[in-house]
């Protein structure tokens, strides 16, 4: 009876640990991130993290109206966050691991930025915007001060 009970201890504790390295070790998905910096600060009450926010071209349609979108992170690394504090509203490729879940000490989100891989200036205003998408809609009319509705 102590040998099964020993095997059974056993065989919980391997499946214990299986499961808790595929839910918060496992690298499910990595991939690239590009847009605006929108912030980077460093938070948290037991364990202090740093949590940023990437602001992506294009929107984000949802039921209830239409919203930027974002990309929300975390960053372990503590010179990575302190270079992304520094570079705030530049954009920005940034390199990501997602996991399945997350760590209290690892951050708030599942995904966890490892690397800058470019930053720019920003090169383009909301006004050069506009221009842009009145030229497609209206050729011809660059000149005028026509605002479309929701692109100011």
């Amino acid at each position: 009876m102590k040998k099964f009970t020993g095997i059974l201890i056993a065989i919980l504790l391997l499946g214990l640990a299986v499961f808790c390295y595929f839910r918060f070790y496992f690298v499910f998905g990595e991939g690239v991130r590009s847009g605006e910096l929108n912030y980077v600060v460093h938070k948290g009450v037991i364990w202090k993290t740093y949590e940023g926010k990437l602001i992506q071209t294009g929107i984000k349609a949802q039921t209830s109206g239409v919203q930027s979108n974002t990309f929300d992170f975390s960053i372990a690394d503590k010179e990575i966050a302190e270079r992304l504090m520094t570079e705030s509203g530049k954009v920005m490729d940034l390199h990501y691991k997602e996991y399945f879940g997350r760590l209290p000490w690892r951050g708030h989100t599942r995904y966890i930025v490892d690397d800058i891989l470019s930053i720019k200036e920003k090169t383009s205003t909301i006004d050069d915007q506009n221009q842009e998408v009145l030229s497609t809609i209206a050729p011809g009319a660059e000149g005028t001060e026509t605002v479309i509705p929701g692109l100011y």
